[in-house]
């Protein structure tokens, strides 16, 4: 894909779009100067640009096990732009037959992520916030087959959400409408190993007039996958989760990661 060929004509390129940060922070080239900027001043306070490469390792083993483990159709919510190897390019190295929807509440994020999948099979990408799961799960519908398993993927979201949006009511919205032997993915931001970087991180946020992140407890992450099953190694640090025999060691501290199952019913 050439350097123009994802980019809308109605696009804003002075407006900083947080999926485009992510794609700089990732080594990518789908941004802009004002992406760059929003960017470079997280990494003046946090290790942001290691804190993404390892989620987005994290995705890629993630995605294989769910792969081994039957899963054939993934929702990814809060999905940003759907390349730098995500996850329908993981999974169809794999299945060519998975079905991957993106989700995102951002109009930048929607219009750029239509243009890079356009004739990609079985792959799309929707507008719809997170925060409703039933319009969600309406807009989907007819992508994703609920009564069957499905991988659900909240990767790196949750910390965007405010304890007043109700997080854990959102992921059981989730948790209930899919099938059991469906899995719940999650990776979120921490308070418990430096809670000092994460404040600065905070106030950095707020001091440019921006919604700042909300990092949580081991506890308040756990609380998110409900009775679900958590699946080996449990909740441990992003890097430490079932990580390949080539990659290298990790001090990334600052995100939490785990996978879940929900039980089948008698």
């Amino acid at each position: 894909m050439s350097q123009t060929q994802w980019i809308p004509t109605e696009i804003d390129e002075g407006a900083p779009s947080a999926a485009r940060a992510y794609d700089y922070l990732l080594g990518g080239s789908s941004h802009f100067p004002a992406d760059r900027q929003l960017a470079d001043r997280v990494l003046r306070t946090l290790p942001a640009r290691d804190m993404s490469r390892a989620n987005r390792k994290y995705l890629a083993r993630v995605v294989r096990f769910l792969i081994g483990e039957g899963i054939t159709q993934f929702l990814d919510l809060g999905s940003g732009l759907p390349n730098m190897d995500n996850v329908h390019e993981v999974a169809h190295r794999i299945d060519p037959t998975c079905r991957v929807v993106y989700v995102d509440n951002e109009d930048a994020a929607v219009a750029h992520g239509e243009m890079m999948l356009d004739g990609v099979e079985h792959t799309t990408i929707v507008a719809a916030d997170i925060r409703d799961p039933d319009a969600v799960l309406t807009t989907v519908g007819g992508l994703i087959d609920l009564s069957k398993p499905v991988g659900l993927l909240m990767l790196g979201v949750t910390q965007f959400l405010a304890d007043e949006d109700e997080p854990w009511a959102i992921a059981e919205g989730f948790r209930t409408a899919i099938a059991p032997g469906s899995f719940l993915a999650l990776s979120s931001f921490t308070w418990d190993s430096d809670p000092r970087t994460m404040q600065n991180t905070i106030d950095g946020f707020r001091s440019h007039g921006e919604s700042p992140i909300v990092p949580r407890t081991r506890a308040e992450i756990i609380r998110l996958f409900g009775d679900f099953e958590l699946v080996d190694p449990g909740l441990v640090f992003v890097s430490q989760w079932r990580p390949d025999p080539d990659d290298a060691p990790s001090g990334q501290r600052n995100m939490y990661a785990g996978v879940a199952r929900k039980p089948d019913r008698g």
